[in-house]
């Protein structure tokens, strides 16, 4: 027995050993190290895309912040500025004086002048450097009249800027509210077909008990069936909600979204008791930029004015011009007249140049005046006239469009103050009303139908009582809208809303 014993441990021990091989390779060929390059790079896509598919959280300020940040709107607005800056810098650059370097190299392999006059006139290399400095004296008004209309386009295309930042603000805002209503939809009728449900257990209950009739059952059943189509409905508006948000945002399709903030009710009753402003005047930027725009315009009529009127400047030049003879090479040394430079066999007491730079200095004035352009100005003039007429007439539009809104958003919001009063006492006795009808059908005292009309009227009470209050919270972001005021984020608690899929 014990030889048995020490026969079967020998052989025992290879048979470890290969069991441990075998682990071992089997380890290796799943480790990633020595994975395939092609299992490698699939696993990395996978982290990649989980990565990329994280659940965004925003509240109403991240969102209305990142919505801002990523508007293609708004970057056009900020892009529109960034022009005007540079006309306006461009406009100035006209009013300051103008320095400019000049250089020229010249090789002339014949001249005329030299061959008729003789050789003197026959310099075939010229090396030339100057500075020029001028200045625009008087040029009709023209120059004043474009800075001062650069700077006026300019101040108009920050005013659309900032309309174009309150209007997306607007539309970040509507658009959260408008996830949080049809969320809020959604869990109405998923409670309401719930009810439904447990109803239709109860009568089924009943009905083996012998206190139901078949047709309560049916009529039951009928009603539950009728509320799942309006339930799923709500899922889906809640669904297209959230894809108008991410489209707003511009955040992908399928990217998980959770709303964490909610309508804060204490903030919806101090709306409703706030006194309403109905005589503050409007300040949109918009009317803004286009009285801007139409001053521009104004200017603009004397920038194609002043073209009858003379340009006067003048002007200051410095410089240096240099002459080497043939085989000179480039000049380095300043230009002189000496005898030693002349060549063999010259007259006594020629000077002759040395191929150096000589100085070259001037001054002068210039004027010009039109005397006959083809009717160019006139046609100017008359094109910057209709200009400015169509730009008051767009002023004029732009302010009644504006007093429009005011007394839009006011109408709006005295009509959501008195749905959302209306609602909330509406939507207590509603809730009240379909318990005691559920309590009386329990003991006997009632018929389904006065339970399930309890049931649909405490439905639309609160389905009325949610669209009051985030009826009541835009109406007052857009009258702060069209009045021209800051946009106040709306008064919200977080509390995280129904998940995304």
């Amino acid at each position: 027995m014990h030889h048995f014993s020490r026969l079967s441990i020998g052989w025992a021990r290879p048979s470890v050993v290969l069991a441990l091989l075998l682990v071992g390779r089997a380890v290796a060929a799943q480790s990633p190290s020595s994975a395939p390059p092609d299992t490698i790079r699939g696993r990395a896509a996978q982290s990649t895309r989980a990565a990329s598919r994280d659940t965004v959280r925003l509240t109403l300020e991240q969102a209305v912040q990142l919505g801002v940040r990523q508007s293609d709107e708004v970057g056009l607005a900020a892009a529109q500025t960034d022009v005007a800056d540079a006309q306006l810098a461009n406009a100035r650059a006209n009013v300051l004086p103008q320095l400019r370097f000049n250089g020229a190299y010249t090789h002339v392999y014949e001249s005329a002048r030299g061959q008729a006059v003789g050789q003197l006139f026959n310099q075939p290399n010229t090396y030339t450097f100057n500075t020029n400095l001028s200045q625009t004296l008087f040029q009709g008004g023209r120059l004043v009249s474009a800075v001062r209309a650069g700077s006026d386009v300019r101040q108009a295309a920050r005013e659309d800027e900032a309309e174009q930042r309150a209007t997306t603000t607007m539309q970040v805002q509507r658009a959260y509210l408008q996830v949080l209503f049809a969320a809020r939809i959604a869990e109405l009728q998923a409670g309401n077909l719930s009810l439904a449900s447990n109803r239709v257990t109860q009568l089924e209950q009943l009905e083996k008990a012998g206190q139901a009739a078949r047709y309560d059952v049916l009529r039951a059943r009928v009603e539950r069936a009728n509320l799942e189509p309006v339930s799923i409905q709500a899922r889906n508006d809640y669904e297209l909600a959230q894809l108008d948000l991410k489209r707003i945002l511009n955040l992908r399709v399928d990217q998980p979204l959770v709303l964490v903030s909610q309508i804060d009710t204490s903030a919806a009753t101090a709306l409703l008791n706030a006194p309403l402003d109905t005589t503050a005047a409007p300040d949109r930027a918009t009317v803004r930029s286009a009285e801007l725009s139409a001053s521009a315009r104004r200017l603009g009529v004397k920038v194609a004015r002043a073209d009858y009127w003379p340009a006067l400047s003048v002007f200051f030049q410095q410089g240096y011009s240099a002459f080497p003879p043939i085989g000179y090479g480039i000049p380095t040394s300043r230009g002189a007249l000496t005898a030693q430079d002349c060549p063999p066999g010259s007259a006594a007491g020629r000077l002759c140049q040395n191929g150096g730079f000589f100085s070259d200095r001037q001054m002068g004035l210039n004027i010009s005046f039109p005397l006959f352009d083809g009717f160019r100005i006139k046609s100017n003039v008359d094109l910057a006239q209709a200009q400015a007429r169509v730009a008051d007439l767009q002023l004029q539009q732009e302010r009644e469009t504006v007093a429009l809104d005011v007394a839009r958003a006011r109408a709006e919001l005295r009509r959501a103050r008195a749905a959302y009063a209306a609602s909330r006492q509406n939507s207590s006795e509603a809730h009240e009303a379909f318990q005691l009808a559920s309590l009386r059908f329990s003991r006997g005292l009632s018929t389904q139908l006065e339970v399930s009309d309890a049931q649909l009227a405490q439905l639309t009470a609160q389905s009325t009582e949610a669209r009051a209050t985030y009826d009541l919270f835009l109406a007052s972001a857009d009258l702060a809208r069209a009045l021209g005021r800051p946009i106040p984020l709306l008064a919200t608690t977080t509390a995280a809303s129904p998940s995304s899929r």
